[in-house]
């Protein structure tokens, strides 16, 4: 079976250790990274809506609202856990008005086209089975002009900085992550899921492809995540 199609039940085996093992294994920097995401959006007026994609545990989601982006977001998700841990952190924050969580298939949404002034996803699109297919569905719910951003895993250019890279994600992060959320096959398809996937020029010519113009990207911590932007063509 291929894992993506089961991708929902394995986040699910896995969330209530996910978030800490999130910030363990990257050593805290993926809150930056997140960071750094939301603030490459343009603030929504107050009547906009905010489309997180591969809401997990609402880490981005919450982003948004902090910096003060969106006053409301819709996120949606398969993994029905994940989103009930995010739905704790969300009330927790005081946020509960301000965010709707759905579960979903990204490559079947149930939004009108045009629905949201914003789409985001972080570290979700290398987990969709159809990569093109999740892409634009994401394009068809954005209005004309509206802004989406992607944050996703990617790979180090520099071939020292990279052989370290891949020797920590083949060896050190599997074994932490097994021993932590005891479970044996889901931190070893984090790094298949990476080493498999599009980054850089390559994912820019898919979002060009789906209809967004003004296509870029910045590489974060020597090129371990990067962040693409663009905007829906009218």
């Amino acid at each position: 079976m291929n894992e993506k199609q089961d991708i929902g039940s394995l986040f699910d085996r896995i969330s209530r250790t996910y978030d800490r093992l999130n910030h363990l294994l990257s050593l805290n920097i993926d809150r930056r990274w997140r960071y750094r995401a939301v603030s490459s959006l343009a603030k929504l007026a107050a009547d906009e809506q905010l489309l997180d994609v591969a809401v997990g545990t609402a880490d981005l989601t919450l982003e948004v609202l902090r910096q003060g982006k969106a006053q409301h977001v819709v996120g949606i998700d398969l993994s029905e856990q994940m989103m009930k841990i995010g739905q704790e952190k969300i009330k927790k924050r005081g946020y509960e008005l301000s965010v709707s969580l759905k579960k979903e298939n990204a490559q079947h949404m149930s939004f009108a086209d045009n629905s949201f002034a914003a789409v985001t996803c972080a570290f979700g699109v290398r987990n969709f089975a159809d990569l093109d297919a999740g892409l634009r569905e994401m394009t068809r719910v954005l209005r004309p002009g509206g802004q989406m951003v992607i944050l996703e895993f990617s790979y180090p250019e520099n071939k020292v900085i990279a052989a370290l890279y891949d020797f920590y994600f083949t060896h050190i992060l599997p074994l932490i992550g097994k021993m932590l959320s005891h479970d044996k096959t889901a931190y070893t398809y984090l790094n298949r899921s990476v080493k498999s996937f599009i980054w850089g020029q390559q994912m820019c010519d898919k979002l060009s492809e789906v209809g967004l113009s003004n296509v870029g990207y910045k590489t974060l911590t020597f090129g371990i995540a990067t962040i693409y932007m663009g905007e829906k063509r009218g």
